[in-house]
């Protein structure tokens, strides 16, 4: 009993010392936000700042268009997430539940597709984009994001979880395969839904280089890259990127918080069968 406790003891203490090790640099960004420019990278560090600058939240308003990007970066994310739930959900449950000639290898081809960094294709997608006359619009990066392999792949293992005697009692009690997915299979992977959900929307919301690539008007960019405006061409102003960055990072923290509930659930159910 005493060797248990004392094994406990230590993976809280290792749990904790990792849990401030991650917390660091979110109270260096957090207290960096509130000191002048020249004082965020001053040694020795001042873990406490001796004064603290909330103007600065106040002028990361004035300086750049920072309401346009939010709006920009809402709009994209939501539309992505609502659009690739959706794909996703239906995929995966035809590949879990639907049985038809060269499922499992069209499934593994889509699969692995995970594997090819974005950086192999990114060319040729630009080019594409460009014909389709698609460069310097919202509806091409919605297009880009619209469906996910690991999306699929997430959602195909909740499914297979559900067991095949409820879509059996639902056939028989005269539910289609829409019915079934609706009323019987979706209800169930709300814990995939929701680690779905948190995946992609950080995603679309931190992306940096697909806004890059392809927006060029600034009333059309994303909190990223407004961000990136606080650097010049010969100085950066970090405390204001600080507190854009602290801004950013409160609709993400929103969203985990909202759909935390499922999300350890999801993430533990995710390998369940298959």
């Amino acid at each position: 009993m005493k060797s248990e406790k004392r094994k406990k003891i230590f993976i809280y203490i290792g749990l904790t010392f990792l849990a401030v090790l991650m917390a660091v640099p979110f109270y260096w960004m957090l207290i960096s936000s509130v000191k002048l420019n020249k004082d965020v990278f001053s040694i020795p560090m001042e873990w406490i700042p001796r004064s603290f600058h909330f103007e600065n939240y106040q002028e990361i308003w004035e300086k750049i268009p920072l309401l346009t990007f939010f709006k920009n970066s809402t709009k994209l994310t939501v539309i992505t997430t609502i659009i690739q739930l959706a794909t996703s959900c239906f995929a995966a449950y035809g590949f879990a539940k639907m049985e038809f000639k060269g499922r499992d290898f069209l499934f593994l081809a889509y699969v692995t597709t995970i594997a090819v960094p974005w950086q192999v294709y990114m060319v040729p997608q630009f080019t594409m984009m460009s014909k389709f006359g698609l460069n310097n619009t919202h509806i091409g990066l919605i297009m880009l994001h619209a469906f996910s392999a690991f999306g699929v792949f997430l959602m195909r293992q909740f499914f297979l979880s559900v067991p095949k005697e409820l879509s059996e009692a639902a056939r028989i009690d005269g539910l289609g395969e829409y019915g079934i997915f609706a009323r019987v299979v979706l209800p169930l992977a709300k814990p995939g839904i929701a680690t779905l959900t948190i995946f992609t929307f950080v995603n679309v919301w931190n992306d940096f280089m697909g806004p890059l690539i392809y927006l060029n008007s600034t009333e059309l960019k994303t909190i990223q890259l407004g961000i990136r405006m606080f650097i010049s061409q010969y100085a950066a102003d970090y405390a204001l990127i600080m507190a854009a960055s602290v801004c950013a990072l409160i609709p993400v923290v929103i969203i985990f918080i909202a759909c935390q509930k499922f999300f350890v659930e999801g993430v533990a159910a995710s390998g369940i069968k298959g």
